[in-house]
């Protein structure tokens, strides 16, 4: 089933090339365009779209305010594409599938939309998902490591640090990137990096952890490893002072 897109942008060549990047995925429909917060939120009513591509700065309603309307939804999710980086905190608090920064990588774009679409999937199995046994659910959780109380929504939940896939500094917060979402948290690095000692997620750089057996590829200068691409499509550097380390993890990954 295809994956129907709503894109919001106030600039038209903008959502031009989101139109040209979009053709080249399969599975994708684009449920149609406006250019302001307004016209968004009606679209949004009318069309019934799965997913909103959300640029930030909008005449009427800004993307921010635009989010925070569409996350009292169950039925949409949200990824903000904006050429501002000060907005990922609040575009997280309101559970976006992902921030992207213009210029969109294009396998950076393809990476959100199949996690948009998994956060999808899994909600529909929700009521499904329930009916696991209590003796399920306490044999998942006994292997599960050090354990995060995230917020999500209104709510607080818990998350094993073996869903962790990959974290990212967000000044004073933390981005926890699962396979299907991403949390946010009030936490140190020094703080997580020592929480998560004896787990298979490694420190790489002063604000980035990545899991080793999700990295595809790695990029060398001289010797020495310096950036590490991931199977969401980020492009993570490595730090020299652990790039011995995160070479022998890669090794046994």
């Amino acid at each position: 089933m295809a994956l129907r897109v709503l894109l919001v942008d106030d600039e038209p060549p903008a959502l031009q090339r989101l139109v040209h990047t979009l053709a080249s995925i399969e599975n994708v429909e684009i449920a149609g365009t406006a250019e302001d917060g307004r016209a968004a939120l009606e679209l949004a009513e009318s069309l019934k779209p799965d997913l909103v591509l959300l640029d930030i700065e909008m005449p009427y309603l800004n993307g921010i305010e635009v989010g925070q309307a569409l996350s009292e939804r169950s039925d949409i999710e949200i990824i903000f594409i904006t050429a501002l980086d000060e907005f990922a905190v609040e575009a997280f608090n309101m559970h976006a599938v992902d921030y992207l920064l213009k210029p969109v990588q294009p396998d950076r774009l393809r990476e959100a939309l199949k996690r948009a679409r998994l956060r999808l999937d899994l909600r529909r199995q929700e009521p499904a998902s329930e009916e696991r046994s209590d003796a399920q659910q306490s044999a998942a959780s006994s292997d599960a490591g050090p354990v995060f109380w995230v917020p999500k929504g209104d709510s607080t939940i818990r998350l094993s640090a073996k869903e962790i896939r990959r974290i990212e500094a967000a000044r004073d917060y933390a981005l926890l990137y699962t396979e299907a979402n991403t949390f946010i948290l009030k936490i140190t690095m020094k703080e997580l990096e020592s929480r998560l000692q004896q787990q298979d997620i490694i420190r790489v750089h002063r604000s980035a952890f990545v899991r080793p057996d999700i990295v595809v590829q790695a990029d060398f200068s001289g010797r020495r490893i310096v950036r590490l691409h991931t199977q969401d499509g980020a492009v993570v550097d490595v730090a020299s002072k652990y790039a011995e380390k995160v070479q022998a993890a890669l090794e046994t990954a």
